[in-house]
């Protein structure tokens, strides 16, 4: 099972939380990551702890920040929630209908499949809001 596929929601959620709060100089504070979350600083923790034991997110004087492979990680999942993204517009759902639709399948596809839906979207560069979607890892360094 691909690291991707053994996160939960919240987990996802809480790297993202990191990622928008970290600044080159310091890392997200556990209140900042707190308030992205919606809970108390006790229950970010218990999500930060849980991530840090996965060597995706590290900790120094109460500062979060996203390690190499929580970055990696997150790039991972922002590309299967484009792509499922993309699909879903390929049905005729509204941009933000794709979005909802995305959030339900996204963790639980594989990179594999995610690959073989994009290969069968014809490889969209962007998702329906006008973000990037990074190429398959058989089109990576192709150009």
């Amino acid at each position: 099972m691909e690291l991707l596929e053994r996160l939960s929601r919240r987990q996802v959620q809480t790297l993202i939380a990191v990622q928008r709060g970290e600044t080159p100089e310091r890392g997200a504070s556990l209140n900042e990551v707190a308030r992205a979350l919606r809970m108390r600083a006790p229950s970010a923790l218990e999500h930060l702890t849980a991530l840090e034991a996965l060597h995706l997110v590290s900790r120094f004087r109460g500062k979060s920040r996203l390690t190499a492979r929580g970055q990696a990680c997150l790039a991972e999942y922002q590309r299967h929630h484009r792509v499922a993204e993309s699909l879903f517009q390929q049905l005729g759902l509204s941009a933000k209908d794709t979005h909802l639709a995305a959030l339900e399948v996204d963790l639980a596809l594989s990179h594999q499949t995610v690959d073989r839906l994009c290969a069968a979207e014809g490889h969209p560069q962007e998702c329906p809001h006008g973000a990037p979607i990074a190429p398959c890892r058989s089109r990576r360094g192709a150009g």
